[in-house]
């Protein structure tokens, strides 16, 4: 007789699944997902560039365009870690898959696992080439690549749960421009990514301190430059302690089955 199948403690299987159904989603877009990223960075750099010049400082010993080169890498990141998590869980929402892969043999953290870690990987990607790119540009002398790369996965998770949390929320593709437009953004354009907190007033620089995406950006521009304005650790800290806890409310909202179950 034909006997049911049984599972681990983690179906990998399904997981691995899940994670390549989203990834091969992504390449399918190429040309929005890959492509638009890499446009608008080169936009970005060459603006820098023609209004400042190559030997512009933004801080003393460092040129404006090194300066500004990780911020776009990490910008570029987080916005394709969001992009990726949030549309491919709304889709499936709107779509009505959504049905289906809660009837497979996946547990809430593997769905959560599954739409991040697809997410993270999709976003690194583009953060890679992002990366390549700024080289037309800048000319960065990297003294710490483990610690750049470090700040850019856990950047990549980061926007990959806040991605999954909006594509939860979210009920219409007009929500999910919302919360990209009022949160994702905000945070980015306002990290320092483009700019120097030395430079802002004392309540402005408090204010920047707040922003978590602020020790994204300050960790990666380190390990690619060694310059950095704020603690290295603080700033780890403060990005694996929010990671948790946007892990443990969406891994929630899922075994509840925040608007996702009838």
């Amino acid at each position: 007789m034909p006997q049911p199948r049984r599972f681990a403690a983690v179906n990998g299987r399904g997981f691995r699944a899940l994670v390549r159904r989203d990834v091969l989603r992504f390449f399918r877009l190429a040309a929005e997902s890959l492509g638009g990223p890499c446009v608008s960075s080169l936009l970005f750099l060459a603006v820098f560039v023609l209004a400042a010049g190559r030997e512009g400082e933004m801080v003393p010993g460092l040129s404006l365009v090194n300066f500004i080169a990780p911020g776009v890498v990490i910008f570029s990141l987080s916005h394709a870690a969001y992009q990726a998590a949030a549309f491919s869980l709304l889709e499936d929402k709107l779509e009505g898959m959504i049905g289906d892969l809660l009837a497979a043999p996946l547990s809430p953290a593997e769905i959560l696992g599954g739409y991040v870690c697809a997410a993270a990987f999709n976003a690194l990607i583009v953060g890679t080439l992002v990366l390549g790119l700024t080289l037309l540009f800048a000319d960065p002398e990297p003294v710490a690549p483990a610690v750049s790369f470090g700040f850019a996965v856990a950047t990549a998770l980061l926007f990959a749960q806040t991605g999954v949390l909006a594509g939860l929320w979210a009920e219409r593709w007009e929500q999910y421009s919302l919360a990209e437009n009022f949160l994702v953004l905000p945070l980015g354009f306002l990290s320092g990514a483009f700019f120097s907190i030395a430079a802002l007033p004392p309540a402005a620089q408090t204010l920047v301190a707040l922003n978590p995406v602020f020790y994204a950006m300050d960790g990666f521009r380190y390990g690619l430059s060694g310059h950095a304005e704020s603690s290295l650790v603080a700033g780890a800290l403060v990005l694996a302690g929010i990671n948790l806890l946007l892990g443990l409310l969406a891994w929630r909202l899922i075994a509840i089955g925040y608007k996702i179950k009838p």
